[in-house]
């Protein structure tokens, strides 16, 4: 059984910072991509920030230049740090993983979800 577990949400004023960690635990022996989606009221989930393994990131060009993406290994943890937050950031943030397990003798990768975090950004 994994679960991953999201924290960092919260109110915060235009121009504004937060930082969101997501830790991944159960049956876990290797984490594969990372990442954070975002989900505003009345528009489709999108993709904000993903890292690989070997720490290659990707972002959506909303986010380029304002939010950061890392990730520890050894703790099975990714980050995302948000800076000059906008309104239009304000949505339920989601972590996603690709995880390795032990399943008897075999290594299954499978995805997994977050509950999400609520972010909002208004003065």
């Amino acid at each position: 059984q994994v679960q991953l577990v999201e924290s960092g949400g919260g109110l915060v004023q235009p121009g504004g910072s937060l930082r969101l960690s997501c830790a991944a635990s159960g049956n876990i022996v290797s984490a594969n991509a990372m990442g954070w989606y975002r989900q505003a009221p009345g528009k489709q989930r999108e993709l904000v920030a993903v890292t690989t393994s070997g720490g290659s990131t990707n972002y959506a060009d909303s986010v380029k230049g304002r939010f950061t993406i890392s990730r520890d290994n050894a703790k099975n943890t990714v980050y995302l740090q948000m800076n000059s937050l906008k309104p239009e950031d304000t949505a339920v943030y989601y972590c996603n993983a690709n995880l390795v397990s032990l399943v008897g003798s075999a290594y299954i990768e499978s995805g997994h979800w977050g509950q999400g975090t609520q972010v909002t950004v208004s003065s």
